[in-house]
């Protein structure tokens, strides 16, 4: 069985293979696999990890990925679209919100293969709500359009829960303290609220000395407090601009950029191409940079 139809909010798909068919690359929020049956491995970006009947797996976009398939394996993909963030009047969720969530996935998980679902009560309820999104993508209306919206946003509270609970930031390996952690989730989860970064703000946060946070951030991470938000807020600029009708003068205010000549500016700096030509081709400078093209 599967369902495809353009400008549809998500995309739903469930195959069986005894052989693994390369699937082409499109640009999309992410995609969620759950595995119904079958055993093999998966592969993003030459990291390879096994799976099993019940696994979840998170698709980042623009990311290679396989799978090896050593028992034929019945696959259940749940990809979000960009349209999913695009004229959403007719249904009943936020658009802001939910994108300030879906990115907030996309920014924080490390895009390293394995199982993103952390306990068997979460397991069960994504079981479940996939189950119920597949009876209704058989029966495709209006109706269920907003169902099935409702169910995903379900799924996608589920992975939000489960990414917190990650080790999901690239630290120094040998790291191993708890608290950068709980740091970063921190501000990744703030980057749209300014006040709260600032060091005053961390350090009351954090239980730690305004002078020492500064310090403790750039030995834990290699890098300035500084550098790593306006970093992780390009991070979500890219997003918006290819999975988005954000306006520039959206992303500025909703960001803390001064205004769109300091963001062009910025991102031009650190991306090394312009807002322009990044909107037209970054799809294959992502696919590049991950090295899914040569």
């Amino acid at each position: 069985m599967e369902f495809v139809e353009a400008k549809k909010p998500f995309d739903i798909q469930e195959i069986e293979l005894n052989d693994w068919k390369q699937r082409p690359v499109k640009n999309s929020f992410f995609e969620l696999v759950f595995i119904k049956e079958g055993k093999g491995t998966q592969c993003i970006n030459y990291n390879e990890y096994t799976y099993a009947k019940n696994d979840f797996f998170l698709l980042p976009p623009l990311k290679c990925h396989s799978f090896t398939i050593e028992k034929p394996t019945k696959f259940v993909f749940l990809k979000f679209t960009d349209s999913f963030f695009k004229n959403v009047g007719r249904s009943t969720i936020d658009r802001d919100e939910w994108f300030k969530e879906a990115s907030y996935i996309l920014s924080n998980y490390n895009q390293l293969p394995g199982d993103i679902i952390k306990n068997d009560m979460d397991r069960q309820y994504m079981e479940n709500l996939i189950g119920m999104i597949l009876q209704e993508s058989r029966n495709y209306g209006d109706e269920s359009i907003n169902l099935i919206t409702s169910l995903m946003t379900s799924i996608l509270e589920i992975l939000i829960r489960n990414i917190k609970k990650s080790t999901y930031f690239d630290l120094p390996k040998a790291n191993t303290d708890d608290r950068i952690t709980r740091i970063l989730a921190y501000i990744n989860e703030h980057l749209d609220k300014p006040e709260l970064l600032k060091v005053e703000n961390l350090a009351k946060t954090f239980l730690m000395s305004p002078t020492y946070v500064s310090e403790y951030f750039r030995k834990q991470v290699h890098m300035s407090l500084r550098e790593y938000i306006l970093k992780a807020k390009l991070k979500l600029v890219e997003i918006r601009l290819l999975n988005s009708d954000y306006t520039l003068t959206e992303i500025v205010d909703d960001l803390g950029f001064t205004d769109v000549s300091h963001l062009s500016k910025t991102f031009k700096r650190y991306v090394g191409t312009s807002i322009r030509e990044f909107k037209k081709n970054g799809e294959y400078m992502l696919l590049k940079r991950n090295s899914c093209v040569a």
